[in-house]
């Protein structure tokens, strides 16, 4: 007999190829089947993640979702995989058992990424790896203004990387905040689901915005334009990290942060 188990779990993408198992290099996927793989006997063990995140992209809250022996309970779940996952930066925060049917990727109603720029002259040393050094002066506000011009639904062809491979372009973006708080600009986006490289290219064009590059108009043109050549560069990985996962309420899995009860899915 086995059980589903739904995964919290964070990490950092630096030395990974990604979330998805890949023929050149590790990944976080990897990683965590392989550690699976240890408390079912040395049998493989398949996960299925809320988001396939890419090379050097990290995650807060991350979910995903294997099958074990019916042997364990949820805190057992989590100790046993964080201990075979060292020494890699992975961890899973918290197990639950899985409602039957559900989907970690499919399921989800809500995304939700941050992404960090470090704006000063002098380069990261305790944030390097998390986080994109701009050194020119950036106007936090105008990016923010420009960024509320992309929220609703849209086709984001300008946004997306070419080589993606969604049926649709056409994406609703539910929140797109930037704030600074001293050197750091936080920009933060929510949606029921992205396209490849989306947020990577809404901060690259955005950055133009800050340094007084483009107008809030410009944007605007990019975004009619529907070509991937309209819009600005793509942001480095390192800033982006996936922090949240939303599924509806009592249709998702209950976590409680280092307890074997029940809880919520933080919000």
């Amino acid at each position: 007999m086995i059980q589903h188990w739904a995964l919290l779990i964070e990490y950092d993408g630096s030395p990974f190829v990604g979330w998805q198992r890949q023929r050149n290099g590790l990944s976080v996927q990897g990683v965590l089947e392989n550690a699976a793989a240890k408390l079912n006997r040395g049998e493989p063990v398949a996960s299925i993640a809320a988001g396939r995140t890419d090379a050097g992209v990290h995650a807060d809250g991350q979910v995903a979702l294997l099958a074990l022996p019916a042997q364990y309970t949820a805190g057992k779940v989590r100790d046993a995989l964080n201990y075979h996952m060292q020494p890699h930066p992975v961890a899973v925060l918290c197990a639950a058992l899985a409602p039957d049917g559900w989907n970690p990727r499919f399921s989800a109603i809500e995304r939700a990424y941050r992404y960090r720029i470090l704006n000063r002259p002098a380069r990261p040393t305790h944030s390097l790896g998390q986080v994109w050094h701009v050194h020119r002066p950036l106007d936090a506000a105008a990016m923010h203004q420009a960024g509320q011009i992309l929220l609703g639904q849209h086709d984001f062809t300008s946004f997306r990387a070419t080589a993606c491979q969604a049926k649709s372009p056409i994406r609703t973006l539910d929140k797109l905040n930037v704030t600074r708080t001293g050197e750091t600009i936080e920009i933060i986006v929510e949606a029921r689901s992205f396209l490849h490289h989306q947020v990577r290219n809404i901060v690259g064009t955005l950055k133009l915005v800050g340094e007084g590059l483009w107008t809030r108009s410009d944007v605007a043109t990019a975004l009619a334009a529907r070509t991937r050549s309209a819009a600005g560069p793509t942001a480095p990985a390192a800033g982006l990290t996936l922090t949240r996962v939303t599924y509806p309420a009592g249709l998702g899995p209950e976590f409680e942060e280092g307890k074997e009860g029940k809880g919520a899915l933080p919000p």
